[in-house]
This record gives structure tokens, C-alpha cells and sequence, in this order.
């Protein structure tokens, strides 16, 4: 007669727990990028502080340190010039809720060369010049706002295609932008300015757009992370102590 028969000894699962090592780590690696991410946020933020909150240079400074470092991103700066109004782009955007642009003009520096200036936001009904005429203003004037720099190429495969024919931008080519307007590439600052919120006559554009919040969620997504890897620590050794 013979005896109770014992049920077949399970195999370990090894195959399972390549998986779950492989993803832990995964999950690890994810959040410690995260944390690497936060640390130069938190740098790039405090350097942005640092610059916005120093005294305006004239652009012949801001040039010198463009030409050395080709980062002038929220330095202060002061220019004098005449706007050639006749030129202007226009930059698709939104402010305060509401759609427009943000208008790019020339402005002439005395030695013979231009500079791009972010005037601010027009509402999208007001992106014709004709339709806000106290605000070009003629003769001499003084600009004091933020140096930004250029990009380099398109910085999405998600922005459109700009449409320099009918002057309207989605994102900001700088050579493009001079050569839709006449201007010659040249002849041009290499860096675009932003002017601050002095108020234009008839109050357009408003001036004062350029954002300056960066976001930082980067410990929030850190932590998101690690608390995966905890969790599937902690169910995959639940099971497999349970097995």
C-alpha cells in the first residue's frame, strides 16, 4: 500500500525575480535622476534670481559676455535707439489668459546695427500696428529690460512650423525673424531683449511679459519614483514569502 503522496516542490521563481530586480532598479535609477535633476533646477533658479536682481549693463557688456560664454539668459540691460516700427514681428503667445502676440522690433543703435526687442503682448485683434498707433513711438528712446538668448533650432517637434510670409512666429528664429523683416542677419545683435514693464503710450503693448517662474517638481516626481520601488520591493517579497 503505498504511503500519501507529497505535492511537487515548487522552483524558485527566478525569472520573476530578474524582473523585479531589473525593475527596481529601473524605478531607483529614475528617481535619483529626479534628485540630480532637482539640484540643477534649484542652481538654474538661483542663478536667474541672481542675474534679474543685478544692476542694467550697457549692451556692449552683455555682448562681451555673449561672444565668451553665449549665455546671457535674464541679465539686466539698457539700450538706446530708434524703432523701425515698419518692421516688426509678431510672436504668437498668451498673457494673462489672453491670446495675442508678443511684438519684436528693430531697434537701431547708433552704430548702425539692430537689436530685437520684445515690446510686450497685443491682444490677437491688435496685432496690426495700424490698430494701436499711440504706441509706436517715434525718435529716440530707452530701453531697459532682460537679455534672452537665441535658439538654436525649433525646440519641438510639437511647435509649428514658423510662417514668416504672413509674420507670424512660433517660435523665436532670430534669423528668420530679420530676414522676413528686412534686416540684415549681420547687422544684428545676436540676443533678443525683453523689455520691462514700463507702460507704453495708449498701453500697448504691455510690457514686462518675460516669465521668470521656472517650475521644480523634480522631488515630487523623486519621490514618486523611490515610493514605486518601496512598493514593489515590498509585494514582490510578500509573495515570494508567501510562496
Amino acid at each position: 500500500m503505498r504511503g500519501p503522496v507529497s505535492a511537487p516542490a515548487r522552483r524558485f521563481p527566478w525569472a520573476a525575480l530578474v524582473f523585479a530586480v531589473l525593475g527596481f532598479a529601473v524605478l531607483v535609477a529614475l528617481g535619483t535622476w529626479q534628485v540630480e535633476r532637482l539640484a540643477w533646477k534649484e542652481g538654474l533658479i538661483a542663478a536667474i534670481d541672481s542675474r534679474i536682481h543685478s544692476a542694467p549693463r550697457d549692451l556692449a557688456a552683455i555682448e562681451n559676455e555673449f561672444a565668451e560664454t553665449a549665455d546671457v539668459d535674464y541679465q539686466p540691460v539698457a539700450v538706446s535707439g530708434t524703432f523701425d516700427h515698419a518692421k516688426e514681428r509678431h510672436f504668437l503667445a498668451t498673457h494673462d489668459g489672453r491670446s495675442g502676440f508678443f511684438v519684436y522690433t528693430p531697434l537701431l543703435l547708433p552704430d548702425g546695427r539692430s537689436v530685437f526687442v520684445n515690446r510686450g503682448f497685443v491682444p490677437y485683434d491688435r496685432k496690426e500696428a495700424a490698430t494701436r498707433g499711440e504706441g509706436e513711438v517715434a525718435g529716440k528712446v530707452s530701453v531697459s529690460g532682460l537679455a534672452r538668448n537665441p535658439l538654436v533650432e525649433k525646440p519641438s517637434a510639437l511647435v509649428p512650423d514658423n510662417e514668416p510670409a504672413k509674420n507670424v512666429f512660433y517660435w523665436k528664429d532670430r534669423d528668420a525673424m530679420a530676414s522676413s523683416a528686412g534686416v540684415d542677419p549681420a547687422k544684428l545683435v545676436p540676443f533678443f531683449i525683453d523689455a520691462g514693464v514700463a507702460p507704453n503710450p495708449g498701453g500697448l503693448p504691455i510690457g514686462g511679459v518675460t516669465m521668470v517662474e521656472l517650475p521644480n517638481n523634480h522631488l515630487q516626481y523623486a519621490l514618486t519614483w523611490y515610493g514605486l520601488a518601496a512598493a514593489l520591493a515590498a509585494i514582490f517579497g510578500t509573495w515570494l514569502w508567501r510562496r
